[in-house]
């Protein structure tokens, strides 16, 4: 399979390409990360990084590096739905690794992986700069915060209407 951009998404590089000073190309990764993701199924394969590397005239490693460094990348397919537990200090003296244990015992995934129904992936993260809400987690663009064993009954119930109502 070859990886190639919509004319849409392609036209979107460019203007982020073209947002930075000639030769500085490299300042486009991120959000041309963000955009490939979001186009080729939520997660970077190689294949996908490598195209990236090919757009912005840079070695692949330069894309690898900026792909593993930050936890907003998926190196590998993930579920419709992603729980993304803040394991810093403050969430973890307010019980993080409680909610990520029972998020293990109700869907039986541990970090990095996804449930077997493909609906969930599980991963722990650094600060997501809520602490005053600890313990918390990012879900897409939303955060769900104070988190209890309820409230985490409550999102994966959630999820699963969400995701029976669009089928």
């Amino acid at each position: 399979m070859s990886v190639q951009f919509s004319d849409n998404s392609l036209q979107e590089v460019q203007r982020i390409i073209n947002f930075y000073p000639k030769g500085k190309q490299k300042s486009a990764v991120i959000p041309v990360l963000h955009l490939a993701q979001q186009e080729f199924g939520g997660w970077l394969s190689t294949e996908t990084m490598d195209y990236v590397a090919s757009l912005l005239k840079l070695a692949p490693i330069e894309v690898y590096e900026v792909a593993t460094f930050y936890s907003m990348y998926n190196l590998k397919p993930i579920g419709k739905y992603m729980f993304e537990v803040c394991q810093t200090g403050p969430c973890m003296l307010n019980g993080s690794d409680d909610i990520v244990k029972y998020i293990y015992d109700k869907l039986g995934i541990k970090p990095g992986e996804t449930s077997a129904d493909g609906l969930f992936t599980l991963k722990t993260v650094e600060c997501l700069g809520a602490c005053g809400y600890a313990p918390m987690m990012q879900m897409g663009k939303n955060y769900r915060e104070l988190l209890t064993k309820e409230k985490v009954d409550a999102i994966i119930a959630e999820c699963r209407n969400n995701a029976a109502a669009k089928n």
